[in-house]
């Protein structure tokens, strides 16, 4: 299950990082989203791609405040 992401624009893209609950680390590129893409768009993205990588559980992104519109953190939980 997912626990939290990391979610960076970069010249050539958006990327995640994806922290699971057993420790482990999934790392790539966001597709469908171009790299001036707005960081909504990034993070509903991202969002399905949880959901996928949980099993086709709806999830719900936290995301922290960021002072900065190119780095994003956010805590996964199960939708209620």
């Amino acid at each position: 299950m997912p626990e939290s992401i990391v979610l960076l624009a970069t010249p050539d893209g958006w990327r995640h990082s994806i922290h699971t609950a057993d420790g482990g680390l999934l790392c790539g590129r966001l597709d469908g989203v171009p790299a001036d893409g707005e960081p909504e768009a990034a993070q509903t993205a991202v969002a399905a791609l949880l959901g996928d990588l949980a099993g086709g559980t709806a999830v719900e992104v936290t995301w922290d405040p960021s002072p900065d519109s190119a780095s994003w953190t956010g805590r996964v939980r199960p939708a209620r």
